[in-house]
């Protein structure tokens, strides 16, 4: 059984496998029956797809920490970007189907590795699924927080179920120009939803709680991967976030996009270090205070990890 919310906001019981006759978890809306077989635009189907399940040491310092973040990537997405570093997963090609029980256990297991936090990386299609297995963990004692890390392109009702799961949101805000979004991420509409989405997420998370050990325990972290040459876009971004929330989230300003093979003539090169300082530069005119930056050479294809069932299979 799954929480679903209403348009008005009360909350009933309802079958995982009956809404996922029609699925409606993202903006896409495709209406998909997935409980029987058939595939979103997401490229997912009734099961979970999970392709890795690791320590991860390479997300903002509050989420890594010392010890990682237990990262589980998800296969399949309801965006599929053009530029996607990960797209041998997004594409769903890589990962394997477990069931919610195993999904608990690879929790469960991250936990008993030292894992800061549970990094859910593109959820969104299995929210359901997640809930239930969140549950489950919860119930067998996991402890550590739940990190939400998602590509912004988000429905509030369906972030209305993830209330009591989710810890912290670490969300996408990609594009605010809907030419880009169109043509990269095939989402004209991305901008509307990731402001609605983030909103909820704002009002769900709060202002940021740290631990002892400096690690996020709730609250928003805002990520804006610059693309080559959409400096105006980036700006247009970074100040909608700060004009709007302040410092109620942190914002994350990354440079390692790395272009991938079949991408546009136009993002076939890093971005340039003068473009993306003049994106530092602007956001400190701002008056932003709680971010984080990327330094040195993190446009590589070294940094994208091995999407081979590392922690997915059950071994005896």
């Amino acid at each position: 059984m799954a929480w679903i919310v209403k348009s008005s906001g009360e909350w009933y019981n309802f079958p995982m496998e009956e809404y996922l006759k029609h699925c409606h978890l993202c903006p896409r809306e495709c209406g998909a029956d997935r409980a029987n077989g058939e595939k979103g635009m997401c490229g997912a189907g009734g099961g979970v797809k999970v392709a890795r399940a690791a320590l991860h040491f390479w997300e903002e310092p509050c989420i890594s920490g010392e010890k990682g973040s237990g990262t589980v990537f998800f296969s399949c997405c309801p965006l599929h970007c053009v530029y996607c570093q990960n797209a041998q997963i997004s594409s769903g090609a890589a990962g394997k189907e477990i069931t919610t029980e195993r999904l608990a256990e690879i929790f469960l297991e991250l936990q008993e590795q030292g894992a800061h936090n549970v990094n859910l990386v593109t959820p969104t299609q299995y929210a359901l699924q997640i809930i239930s297995a969140a549950k489950l963990a919860r119930r067998a004692g996991l402890r550590v927080p739940f990190v939400y890390n998602c590509g912004g392109y988000e429905s509030v009702w369906a972030l209305k179920m993830l209330k009591e799961t989710v810890d912290v949101y670490l969300t996408d805000f990609k594009y605010m120009d809907s030419e880009p979004a169109k043509k990269y991420s095939h989402a004209q509409d991305y901008a509307g939803y990731a402001k609605t989405a983030l909103a909820e997420m704002v009002r769900q998370a709060g202002r940021a709680v740290f631990g002892a050990n400096g690690i996020l325990q709730k609250g928003v972290i805002v990520r804006h991967l610059m693309l080559p040459g959409q400096l105006r876009d980036s700006k247009a971004i970074v100040e909608y976030l700060y004009r709007t929330y302040g410092d109620d989230i942190y914002i994350s300003l990354m440079n390692q996009y790395t272009p991938m093979s079949g991408v546009p003539e136009e993002l076939r090169h890093k971005v340039k270090n003068e473009e993306y300082e003049e994106l530092i530069d602007f956001a400190v005119d701002l008056g932003i205070e709680n971010g984080f930056v990327q330094e040195g050479n993190t446009a590589e294809e070294s940094f994208i990890p091995p999407f081979d069932l590392t922690g997915v299979e059950l071994h005896n």
